[in-house]
């Protein structure tokens, strides 16, 4: 199993080991895990009785408490030969899940990450799944990158080592590919739009595929025109930066043909959005890098299942476009047709997403996949209904739907199913055209954009998910700087190792 897929250094080397005594371990920084209720049994009564109950004595005084995410470091702990050790919280036993491990790991790494540390080792529990040592890998992995790509001091330091002592080896390589998946979501989303546009992100895709083995193809506009992408060309039309579409395929099933892939991802990845004509205020439009995370998420998910060596097919769509405000952007009023026939009347060009995925969404089904799942930063409205951290979840079949929803949840990634009314479809009819890109004022917006949606999947079984809150983290949290957030990667991974 390919150990990384991004370039050397991106996250140090990160390693399993054998289990060792507490007074063995060398290290700048221990990690070691508590749950609520004191110390217990495991790992943390063996650290315990190596420091002669210090651990015991402070959790009877209240000063560890293994609430969720706490942190409290103890340096120079006598008994041990690291530098520090540093208690993290999973809060209470019966509660913990996958993405309460994966985000304390997280907290723990971005923690220790403020300074330059060369080895830092975690403490795995022996009763730990090899799904948990994955996802406890991979929160660590993540949690030392921090969004500052571009200071000349940054305030994250990736560890030089990271250690998983006691944890499974090939749980510890695959943990490492995870976060490798959710980095490089990350990466891009957190990169400015002055680097990141259309043809640089293709080339990186193409980057990306050469490391983990993908098949990809590239449209540039010529074949986009050839294609009748013509949805794609006129959102594209406002900007300098030509658009793009990638298509990736990963066959992964022994003699695979590649006809009916079991699963097709699609992503949204509008590099800047400025709302075009319909011109979005500066404060909206400062975080408008992030608008192709979909995108992002997509490459990142698809590159990490192709690592992983997962026995299924898969394919992914992305189309890459700026929005902008030229003289030859596209206009209110104006009518596009999409690549499937459908003709587009323009009511709001900031609603320019969708238009894209249009085009997008026909090409990947004509590749024939048995599930499609589109990723999409597309409505303020779902962040309205379901706030910053929930993914709304849309759908035209219900088994899709709940497969997507169960991936999710098993990873600790918070998502809602929201209604596909019959109704909602009337408010985007057009009187000039087949159908406009808005709905009717400004209620149900997430619904009407995917029921808009819907109109180009034909039969295939399909669920979008709006990651409009989840994608971007404005303020920091315990786990993560702001910023990018690599949502629905690992969502996405479990879906494919679920279908196998």
């Amino acid at each position: 199993m390919t150990r990384e897929f991004l370039p050397a250094g991106t996250a140090g080397i990160i390693e399993a080991c054998p289990s060792a005594l507490p007074a063995s371990l060398e290290a700048d920084a221990v990690v070691l895990f508590l749950t609520e209720g004191g110390v217990g049994q495991g790992v943390a009564a063996t650290i315990d009785a190596a420091l002669g109950g210090v651990l015991g004595r402070l959790a009877n005084d209240g000063e560890l408490t293994g609430r969720r995410y706490e942190c409290v470091p103890l340096l120079a702990a006598q008994g041990l030969r690291a530098g520090q050790l540093l208690v993290v919280g999973l809060g209470r036993a019966e509660e913990l899940d996958l993405g309460v491990l994966y985000r304390a790991a997280a907290t723990a790494s971005r923690h220790l990450a403020g300074r330059p540390r060369s080895r830092v080792a975690f403490l795995a529990e022996p009763t730990w799944t090899t799904l948990q040592i994955e996802q406890a890998v991979a929160g660590a992995a993540v949690g030392m990158v921090g969004q500052d790509l571009y200071r000349s001091e940054p305030k994250r330091t990736r560890f030089g080592t990271t250690q998983w002592i006691g944890a499974d080896p090939a749980a510890v390589g695959r943990g490492s590919l995870l976060a490798d998946g959710v980095n490089l979501a990350r990466r891009l989303i957190n990169a400015s739009p002055d680097h990141l546009y259309p043809e640089s992100f293709a080339e990186e895709a193409a980057s990306i595929a050469g490391r983990t083995g993908l098949e990809i193809e590239i449209w540039d506009e010529d074949r986009l025109r050839r294609e009748r992408c013509d949805a794609v060309l006129a959102v594209a039309r406002g900007s300098i930066r030509p658009p793009r579409l990638v298509l990736l395929r990963y066959r992964g099933r022994p003699q695979s043909s590649g006809d009916h892939p079991d699963l097709a991802f699609v992503g949204k990845g509008v590099t800047f959005d400025s709302g075009g004509l319909s011109l979005k205020p500066s404060e909206s439009m400062l975080t408008m890098k992030m608008d192709m995370s979909g995108a992002a998420g997509v490459l990142g998910a698809i590159a990490t299942i192709a690592a992983l060596k997962l026995p299924v097919d898969v394919v992914a769509g992305i189309g890459l476009v700026e929005n902008m405000t030229g003289p030859a952007a596209y206009k209110l009023g104006d009518v596009i047709t999409a690549r499937n026939g459908t003709t587009i009347e323009v009511h709001n060009t900031d609603a320019e997403g969708r238009v894209v995925l249009a085009d997008v969404l026909d090409v990947v089904r004509g590749l024939a996949p048995r599930r499609m799942v589109d990723l999409a930063t597309l409505t303020g409205a779902c962040m309205v209904a379901l706030g910053h951290d929930v993914a709304g979840l849309f759908t035209n079949d219900q088994a899709c739907c709940d497969a997507v929803a169960a991936a999710a949840r098993h990873t600790g990634e918070p998502v809602w199913q929201l209604p596909m009314y019959a109704d909602y479809g009337e408010q985007i009819k057009s009187d000039v055209a087949d159908i406009k890109n808005v709905g009717e004022g400004r209620w149900g917006g997430a619904i009407t954009a995917a029921k808009f949606l819907e109109r180009f999947v034909g039969k295939t079984p399909w669920t979008h998910v709006d990651i409009a809150g989840p994608a971007f983290a404005e303020k920091p949290r315990p786990w993560t700087d702001g910023g990018g957030t690599g949502s629905m990667v690992r969502p996405l991974v479990e879906l494919a190792r679920s279908t196998v």
